[in-house]
């Protein structure tokens, strides 16, 4: 059955052979079990990995937070109509409010604090871009809370290459990620 499912996995004929894999932002959890074997045999037979971003830098990470941020002096408030601001601090505030009933008890376990978890996610979001905003309110829900301590996808591949002493890269800058969501207008977001 694992040989009939689609792995999202190119082979580009050459000696050695090159791959291609695409990957979804989800924690892997969710789709590890998916992944045909073929997939995972690639990644453990490569010796130089590419991602999109390279996650394990803290510079990427620092350059992503940045980029997200409205120019210096101001505020989501200024930039949202009125209602749509109201409507989405009330929303947050619930959210801060649920939070602790969707953790789980293994995340309380392993010290994650509701509140902790909410300003990690959701904190200076009124300094954020509305693109952004819209990114982090879609990933506010109960289901992704509970799954918050397991990396995605891309991260958690990462992570194992760095185990394995793989060589790693990344094939975009933050820059060519941010700039075109940045570049959307209000009605496009």
């Amino acid at each position: 059955q694992q040989n009939e499912l689609n792995s999202f996995l190119w082979t580009i004929k050459r000696d050695p052979p090159s791959y291609f894999f695409g990957t979804i932002h989800v924690p892997y959890t969710r789709v590890w079990d998916f992944i045909p074997e073929n997939s995972k045999k690639a990644f453990q037979q490569s010796h130089i990995v590419y991602f999109e971003l390279d996650l394990t830098d803290p510079y990427t990470i620092s350059a992503l937070t940045s980029c997200q941020l409205l120019p210096q002096g101001k505020n989501l408030q200024d930039v949202l109509p009125r209602d749509i601001y109201r409507r989405l601090k009330r929303h947050l505030e619930y959210v801060k409010l649920m939070m602790p009933s969707w953790m789980t008890p293994d995340q309380r376990g392993k010290g994650l604090y509701a509140d902790y978890l909410f300003n990690a996610i959701a904190g200076n979001w009124e300094r954020k871009r509305p693109v952004w905003v819209m990114l982090m309110v879609n990933s506010l829900t109960e289901v992704d809370i509970k799954s918050r301590g397991v990396p995605v996808l891309d991260l958690f591949l990462a992570q194992e290459a760095e185990r394995m002493r793989k060589q790693t890269g990344a094939v975009e800058k933050v820059e060519e990620q941010c700039h075109p969501l940045n570049g959307l207008n209000f009605s496009q977001v």
